[in-house]
């Protein structure tokens, strides 16, 4: 089970430079990009998976209060980049709305990082 978990976390890993990455490549012109769309949703299916295998088969001690915000943080910014995604499809541009879903990435692997 281990072996999977590792695997879940390299992806959930990859979800993070999607979203981020995807960001920093769009500062110039700032746009939701599909990159931006999958990292965002990679990150939450990810999380949840791993919170669930970690709790269920190996045991880990984990802090839910920081679960819990970064459960919220990661809802948030797939909607918002859902929502800003289907915006752009239909002609509104929303640069605003794009740096706020990447701020709120940035924000969240600070809160993965730091809290301890």
């Amino acid at each position: 089970m281990t072996l999977v978990y590792n695997l879940v976390f390299v992806c959930h890993l990859l979800g993070m430079a999607a979203l981020v990455g995807g960001y920093f490549a769009v500062l110039a012109a700032p746009r939701i990009s599909e990159v931006i769309v999958w990292g965002a949703r990679l990150q939450f299916v990810t999380g949840l998976i791993l919170v669930g295998l970690g709790e269920a088969a190996l045991d880990k001690d984990y802090n839910h209060v920081k679960i819990g915000v970064k459960l919220l943080l990661s809802l948030v910014i797939v909607a918002l980049a859902e929502i800003v995604r289907g915006a752009q499809k239909r002609g509104q541009e929303r640069p605003n709305l794009v740096h706020v879903v990447g701020g709120l990435g940035i924000v969240t692997v600070l809160v993965a990082a730091l809290w301890a």
